[in-house]
């Protein structure tokens, strides 16, 4: 998807790419090494990603996010839920609103000093 939308942002000298990870790709997840691993590789990616374009005035960050309420989440056990929310440091799931907030910062202007960084909207469950 960079190698597509890269492009226009090159002959711009400008641009902004947010990739998709998850604190699954920072911390791990048991049972989980595919996905936990792929989300990794998103973050080496991402990282490799803004050293190559940033003398071109792109910016390329991730966002990892922990929990949120969402289609899969809400069918988690309710016990597992519970585990989640304790281990989770503001005790609640995130909003598809939270996430959207961290993509909009990192696309906004405000944003155009912070490249190769990982963003974790995930209520503090994974601290680095």
């Amino acid at each position: 998807m960079i190698k597509a939308a890269i492009r226009p942002m090159l002959k711009a000298k400008a641009g902004r790419i947010i990739n998709m990870s998850s604190v699954s790709g920072q911390a791990g997840q048991m049972g989980q090494a595919n996905y936990s691993s792929s989300k990794a590789g998103l973050i080496g990616l991402t990282k490799a990603t803004a050293r190559e374009v940033a003398s071109r005035g792109i910016t390329c960050n991730a966002v990892a996010p922990g929990f949120i309420v969402t289609e899969l989440t809400k069918d988690l056990p309710e016990a597992l839920q519970e585990q989640i929310k304790t281990a989770t440091p503001l005790g609640h799931f995130g909003t598809v609103d939270d996430i959207a907030n961290a993509v909009t910062f990192l696309a906004s202007d405000e944003a155009a000093y912070i490249t190769g960084q990982v963003l974790a909207v995930d209520g503090g469950l994974v601290m680095m």
